[in-house]
C-alpha cells in the first residue's frame, strides 16, 4: 500500500430534475458570464440547451455559446473558445454534455489562466498554475471527467492525443440527471460501459500491494457495472440502471477506487493513438486492446488475473477471466481486435507509427504493472491486428 491524498472538490447534484439547481449553483461559485460549451445538435433538439439558455436568461446571466465539439476534442476548438471566451469576458465555463465537452471545457479554463499556447501543457512543456471555473451538466456516463482531475485533447495537425492531470480542472459542480441518458445509442452506451469499468480495471491490476478496502471497493465497482451494464442493454428506459452506470462513471475516475496504489493506465495510452489515428470511439478502443494487453502481462501477476478471475468474472482461472472480459465485451457489441474496430488490418507502418508516438518517440514506457515500452507496443497492437 502507497501513502495517498485523495481530494474530490466537486459538488454532485444527482437525480430527476436535478437541472433545476443550475441557475443556484452558478451564482453559488460567482459565474458572472458563462461560456456554454457543448457538442452536436443533438443538445439542441434535445431542448436541454434551449432550457438552459431560458434558465440564464430569467436570472439575467449574461453567456455567449459554443458548440460543435466531437468525440477526441480538438485541440483547435480549444483555440476558439479561449479567443471567444477572452473576447467576451467570460468567467465561468458550463459543458453540457459527456467526456469530450468536459475535456474541451477544461482545456478552454487552462487557457484562459494562460499566456503562452494551451498545448504546452498537454506536450508536457508547462505545468497548469490555474484554471477558469468549470461546471457541467453531464448527458453521457463514461468518461467520468465530471469528477476526474484529467483532461485529454486531440491536436489533429500533429497527430498526437494527449493528457494533461491537475487539480486546477476538477469541476465545481456536476448536475447528473439519468433520464439525459435515456436516449443514447446502444453503440455509445456500450462504449461507456466500457470506459467506466477501464477506469477501475486500470487501478485494479496494481504492483503495489492492495489496500484491502480499495481493492474490494475497485472489484465491487467492476462487477456492478459489468452486470448492470448488459441489463441496461436491454433495458434502456430504465431509471434505476441508468442512475448506477451513471453514478459509477464517476466513481471509477475520480480516485476512490486507486486509493493507496499505483495506477496502471497503459490500456488507454495505447488506445489514445488508436483511436486517434484511426478517429475511434474512446470505449471501443479500449475494448479492442485491453485483453490483447492482458495476455502479454499475465506472467508479471498470475494471482492478480487469478483474483480477478474470480472476484470480478466470476469463473475460475486467470486465462478465463481475460476470455470472459472478451466475451463480455463482444456481447455489448464492442471490437476486440483492430480489424473489428476500423474494419481493416492496421498497416505495419500504421503499427510502428501508434507505439513511435505512444512512447514518444522510444523515449517513455506506460503502465506500472508491467512497463510497456516500445518494443512491448509493437506486440501487443500486432496481437490485437490479428
Amino acid at each position: 500500500m502507497k501513502d495517498f491524498v485523495y481530494y474530490t472538490p466537486t459538488e454532485v447534484v444527482f437525480g430527476r430534475d436535478s437541472e433545476k439547481q443550475i441557475i443556484p449553483l452558478l451564482k453559488k461559485y460567482n459565474a458572472g458570464k458563462v461560456l456554454i460549451h457543448y457538442g452536436g445538435g443533438s443538445a439542441i433538439k434535445s431542448g436541454l440547451i434551449p432550457e438552459i439558455r431560458k434558465k440564464l436568461e430569467d436570472a439575467f446571466i449574461p453567456y455567449v455559446e459554443l458548440g460543435g465539439v466531437v468525440p477526441n476534442p480538438h485541440l483547435s476548438l480549444v483555440y476558439e473558445g479561449i479567443d471567444l471566451c477572452k473576447a467576451s469576458g467570460v468567467d465561468f465555463i458550463l459543458a453540457v454534455g459527456g467526456g469530450s465537452v468536459i475535456d474541451s471545457a477544461k482545456a478552454i479554463a487552462y487557457g484562459l489562466e494562460y499566456n503562452g499556447d494551451v498545448w504546452d501543457f498537454f506536450d508536457g512543456k508547462a505545468k497548469p498554475a490555474g484554471a477558469a471555473p468549470v461546471g457541467v451538466v453531464l448527458t453521457i456516463p463514461a468518461s467520468g471527467s465530471e469528477m476526474s482531475d484529467s483532461c485529454v485533447i486531440t491536436n489533429i495537425e500533429k497527430g498526437q492525443k494527449r493528457g494533461c492531470n491537475s487539480d486546477f480542472c476538477r469541476c465545481k459542480f456536476a448536475v447528473m440527471n439519468p433520464e439525459r441518458t435515456f436516449s443514447l445509442p446502444a453503440y455509445q452506451s456500450a462504449c461507456g460501459i466500457t470506459d467506466i469499468m477501464m477506469h477501475s480495471i486500470e487501478r485494479y491490476f496494481t504492483p503495489d500491494s492492495p489496500m484491502s478496502i480499495t481493492d474490494a471497493l475497485c472489484s465491487a465497482l467492476i462487477k456492478d457495472v459489468r452486470i448492470t451494464g448488459e441489463k441496461l442493454l436491454e433495458d434502456p428506459q430504465n431509471y434505476d440502471l441508468r442512475a448506477s452506470i451513471m453514478w459509477a462513471g464517476s466513481l471509477a475516475h475520480n480516485g476512490l477506487t486507486g486509493c493507496g496504489v499505483r495506477s496502471d493506465f497503459a490500456t488507454h495510452r495505447l488506445g489514445h493513438e488508436l483511436s486517434s489515428l484511426f478517429d475511434a470511439a474512446h470505449g471501443a478502443s479500449l475494448a479492442t486492446l485491453w485483453c490483447h494487453w492482458a495476455k502479454y502481462v499475465m506472467s508479471e501477476n498470475p494471482s492478480r488475473f487469478l483474483s480477478f478471475a474470480k472476484d470480478v468474472m466470476e469463473v475460475d482461472t486467470a486465462e478465463e477471466g481475460i476470455d470472459a472480459m472478451r466475451s463480455f465485451f463482444k456481447r455489448i457489441g464492442m471490437p476486440t481486435s483492430i480489424p473489428e474496430l476500423i474494419g481493416r488490418k492496421a498497416t505495419q507502418e500504421e503499427i510502428a507509427l501508434m507505439a513511435e508516438r505512444c512512447s514518444r518517440g522510444r523515449t517513455i514506457s506506460v503502465g506500472s504493472f508491467k512497463p510497456i515500452e516500445y518494443s512491448d507496443m509493437l506486440k501487443i497492437y500486432h496481437l490485437s491486428n490479428i
